[in-house]
């Protein structure tokens, strides 16, 4: 397991949910959310040098079929954009189901869908990160994908 504070997004329309795992790579938590627009980026990368993370991972929202649509277009582009201001990398990790997860803890921890909303976002990014540390965890190495592609497998 590589040493190091990662941090990961889910790339909203109205927020960017956040998430940073703890320096050893073993925990997830939230971060407060970003308000999506046009000083997103910049306040995520201010983030990754706040945290000195080694690497960023975007939630890539693909369809139950793997197929991309708008949602993972804008996440892409979105990723492009922090990866052209960072020194780090950025990679995007499937995030089929994560604010669903996110959406069924944060209930079975009493809070209503209603009272979830400026969670949801946050607490989605760390089921994406939570899964992503535990999979290097088991697998001793970094995502299968080709890092210089910037596309992970897991989650």
């Amino acid at each position: 397991m590589r040493a190091g504070v990662r941090l990961a997004v889910d790339v909203g329309t109205v927020r960017i949910g956040v998430a940073r795992s703890d320096a050893t790579g073993a925990l997830a938590v939230p971060l407060d959310a970003v308000r999506a627009g046009a000083s997103s980026v910049e306040d995520v990368a201010a983030l990754v040098r706040e945290w000195e993370a080694i690497e960023v991972i975007v939630g890539l929202p693909l369809s139950m079929s793997g197929a991309e649509g708008k949602a993972a277009a804008a996440a892409r582009g979105w990723a492009a954009t922090l990866a052209e201001r960072i020194e780090v990398p950025v990679r995007l990790v499937d995030e089929r189901l994560s604010t669903v997860q996110a959406q069924r803890a944060l209930q079975a921890g009493g809070r209503s869908t209603r009272q979830s909303r400026s969670l949801i976002d946050s607490a989605s990014a760390v089921m994406v990160l939570q899964a992503d540390l535990d999979r290097e965890a088991a697998q001793g190495t970094m995502s299968d994908a080709d890092p210089r592609s910037g596309e992970g497998t897991s989650a």
